[in-house]
């Protein structure tokens, strides 16, 4: 027994004293700050895992936290940034930041100047329920993984100009990284994605922005739950492949709902847009001509799928060109849409799979056998729309006799009919387009 004994307990030291070390083990400790006092010497002293706490009151910066530990603040705490370069910096890994309002730090956006600058070394770090405002980027993940931002309050310097303010979250080159809950406005772009994969944006509010969401360059990330509102684009999706945009909503962007540019193999689903319109004179005329509000914009995109979405009471529900073919739309609806559809090629393209099409507002067929599906096919568009996105000057012709007898002849001799977008089974009834099943992903 004694020799058991010898042998087991020399293996138990090392456990527990790296126990004892370990975030949240034995030895750490709660350490509180003072008011007005710089923060940096009391994380010099800080040991792994310890919590520094932050009462009431504010706190010079700025502020580089370069190990493992927990900054919570209480309800008043504020770190002020100094006015330039970062606020904090996070330099460690699962460093968890909570509870903190950061103010006032620097706003060159070539230096990225930034409320917290999250480095590739705080992989596993968390920020949640902080506020920040300032006229730099919020927050910038720079080449980290595994980090969560979660539930923050993020705002701009409202006097500036949208292209000199910098993003709310910016992600650079980064992996696995988890944005939701978080409200942000008055920044450039609510949240910018640039070369990252496999992270997700969930639950979070944008609004008064030029981009909601901004993607360039990404791969594999999802989008998921999240609202755009009085930006210029609420969902702004470039140069990506295989993404995944799911039970999101836009409601008075201004000039696209949703926009594709250069995106494939991607799913767009369950997403609702309404109000996409141009801004208009007392007269009720656009201040630009050609800048029709687009509820779906889509560009040089290509295989993708379309299910389930709503575009509605915008000028244009979808616009489709620069060789946007081969995607595959099915059970969306087009409601109330000035133009349902604006179809920029020469190919036909049929949008139904399965005999079940698409709901639109203005189709005008039957459906005698009583199945929900309309017995002839919807075709939005015809060669008198073509001439008019070709010469907008014609459009003062619109309601001419002779623009009538042409829509007529169409009508009546399909062969004049050019290629383009036709739904060989559209529904008669809009569908319940509330998305069932948002996914398996980690909320």
């Amino acid at each position: 027994m004694m020799r058991r004994l010898r042998d087991v307990v020399p293996r138990l030291f090392p456990a527990a004293w790296l126990l004892l070390w370990l975030p949240g083990g034995l030895l750490a400790a709660d350490l509180t700050a003072s008011p007005g006092e710089p923060l940096q010497p009391l994380v010099e002293r800080a040991k792994r895992g310890d919590r520094l706490i932050l009462p009431q009151g504010r706190y010079p910066g700025p502020l580089v936290i370069d190990r493992p530990l927990t900054l919570s603040g209480e309800p008043g705490a504020v770190i002020d940034g100094g006015g330039e370069g970062h606020a904090v910096v996070l330099d460690a890994p699962e460093i968890v930041i909570e509870g903190v309002t950061i103010e006032n730090w620097g706003a060159n956006l070539t230096e990225m100047d930034a409320g917290l600058f999250v480095e590739e070394s705080a992989t596993g770090s968390v920020i949640r329920d902080s506020r920040l405002e300032g006229p730099g980027f919020g927050i910038w993940l720079d080449a980290v993984s595994d980090v969560q931002v979660r539930d923050n309050v993020i705002r701009g310097d409202e006097s500036l100009r949208s292209q000199d303010s910098g993003n709310g979250v910016h992600l650079f080159n980064s992996r696995n990284v988890t944005v939701a809950g978080n409200d942000i406005r008055h920044t450039r772009d609510g949240i910018y994605i640039d070369t990252t994969s496999q992270s997700l944006l969930r639950g979070n509010h944008m609004q008064d922005l030029r981009y909601g969401v901004h993607y360039m360059y990404a791969y594999d990330n999802r989008v998921e739950g999240n609202t755009t509102r009085d930006t210029r684009t609420g969902y702004a999706l470039m140069q990506s492949k295989r993404l995944e945009v799911i039970g999101n909503r836009s409601e008075d962007d201004r000039n696209y709902g949703i926009l594709m540019n250069n995106i494939t193999g991607s799913t767009l689903r369950g997403n609702h847009v309404s109000g996409a319109h141009q801004r208009r004179d007392a007269q009720g005329k656009g201040l630009v001509s050609g800048a029709d509000g687009k509820a779906l914009f889509v560009y040089n995109a290509q295989y993708n799928r379309f299910e389930a979405n709503r575009f509605a009471d915008s000028d244009i529900g979808i616009h489709l060109t620069a060789g946007s073919e081969d995607n595959e739309l099915v059970g969306n609806a087009f409601v109330d849409n000035r133009q349902q559809v604006m179809y920029v090629a020469t190919r036909a393209q049929e949008w139904s799979e399965a005999g079940r099409g698409n709901y639109w507002s203005d189709y005008l067929g039957w459906d005698l056998d009583g199945d929900g599906v309309g017995d002839t096919p919807y075709e939005p568009n015809d060669a008198m729309d073509r001439l008019l996105w070709r010469y907008p000057v014609a459009r003062l012709l619109m309601h001419s006799p002779a623009v009538l007898a042409l829509r007529w002849v169409q009508r009546q001799f399909p062969v004049f009919r050019p290629q383009g977008i036709k739904d060989s089974h559209p529904l008669m009834l809009e569908p319940d387009l509330n998305p069932q099943d948002l996914g398996d992903a980690d909320a």
